[in-house]
């Protein structure tokens, strides 16, 4: 009898050892699905990234109409080139959002819940990543419609629609890991002004309003060493001229792509490790 009882014993510690420790995915899923039910519960949190993209699109192609002829400029449509600015812009505050919104957490100690939780802490990371890519799934959904209506035009069909998704999902995942590690670091409300201020200095300091080679003096030296203007032209390579010299090609697609992974894992680093701190 006895030998049934410790049997029966060793068959199930393992089964209560999984339940008391959920595993990384199932953790960052239950995350995923918080941050996502906050859209619907806060649509004022998740109103300025929708708003931010069409805003700078319809402002920027509007006020900038004449560039396109600049002798060189990439497209005979404004509004092509600055619809991935926005989108980019868009996705850059769905990533920092999820950094005030982790600020708020910790600000009103529910985040001391997730600390204490047994979900491994790497699903603290990959839940709000999930969510920052659904937030931008959303964004590309409503905008790239809303550009199209505007008169925005893929010169290569699905694959400049799909090179344009993926600087996006690029974009948010950096700023998803800057935003976090800022908040892991600052625990107020004083790293959100942070967030969004280097997020603005480091997207308008490249090739953001002007293709690199038109540019001039000590912008175009910055925004030539600017990784973000890889990928904006990551972003832009479907949507320009097929006579340009950034249209679709591998040449004009590795270096976001190298930009793209780079950035986000440096940024990620960074996530991890102010959350370790936060941790202790």
């Amino acid at each position: 009898m006895s030998t049934n009882v410790t049997t029966t014993q060793v068959m199930t510690a393992p089964v209560a050892d999984l339940v008391a420790r959920p595993t990384t995915m199932r953790s960052a899923r239950g995350l995923a699905h918080r941050g996502i039910q906050n859209i619907r519960r806060l649509p004022s949190a998740f109103f300025p990234a929708m708003a931010m993209p069409v805003f700078t699109m319809i402002a920027f192609a509007g006020t900038f109409a004449a560039i396109t002829r600049l002798p060189g400029f990439p497209t005979d449509r404004s509004v092509n080139w600055f619809m991935p600015l926005g989108i980019c812009f868009g996705a850059a505050f769905s990533g920092i959002g999820l950094g005030f919104s982790t600020i708020r957490d910790i600000e009103t100690r529910f985040y001391d819940r997730l600390l204490m939780s047994p979900a491994p802490r790497r699903s603290l990371i990959i839940g709000p990543l999930l969510t920052a890519w659904v937030r931008v799934a959303i964004l590309c959904a409503f905008v790239i419609p809303m550009g199209m209506l505007l008169g925005v035009r893929f010169t290569s069909g699905l694959l400049g629609l799909f090179t344009l998704v993926v600087a996006a999902v690029g974009v948010s995942t950096i700023s998803l890991g800057w935003g976090l590690g800022l908040a892991f670091r600052f625990r107020d409300m004083r790293g959100a002004a942070v967030m969004q201020l280097t997020m603005f200095v480091v997207l308008y300091l490249s090739s953001a309003q002007m293709p690199l080679p038109l540019m001039r003096g000590w912008l175009h030296n910055v925004a030539r060493i600017n990784p973000t203007t890889n990928i904006l032209r990551l972003a832009r390579e479907g949507l320009v001229l097929k006579t340009s010299p950034d249209y679709m090609s591998w040449s004009n697609t590795w270096g976001g792509l190298l930009a793209i992974a780079g950035m986000a894992t440096l940024t990620l680093v960074f996530a991890r490790r102010g959350l370790d701190k936060l941790d202790k």
